[in-house]
């Protein structure tokens, strides 16, 4: 017997989960409003760990990932260039 679960996405998740920090309304009120089960819910601290652990990555200096990602893009320069080099080598050797 298979069961029919809802996959939310992660936008949704947030949603319910800053709702619920919130605390203007109950969970069985917010619950009945995003049309989820209670227990998927509460308790909102366990949201609140999540959103605490998260937040951090919210704030991170977008130069220190730009600079990861240069580096990455030299090195996989340097490897096509290799590659190149290395199939034009062989390529002379088959051509007499």
């Amino acid at each position: 017997m298979s069961q029919n679960r809802k996959v939310h996405s992660p936008s949704f998740k947030a949603k319910v989960a800053l709702a619920a920090l919130r605390g203007e309304q109950t969970v069985a009120e917010l619950a009945s409003r995003f049309q989820v089960h209670p227990s998927r819910i509460h308790p909102p601290q366990a949201e609140k760990r999540l959103l605490v652990e998260g937040a951090p990555e919210l704030f991170q200096d977008g130069r220190s990932q730009e600079k990861a990602n240069e580096a990455m893009i030299t090195q996989l320069y340097q490897q096509i260039g290799q590659l190149t080099v290395e199939r034009d080598f062989l390529q002379d050797k088959r051509d007499p």
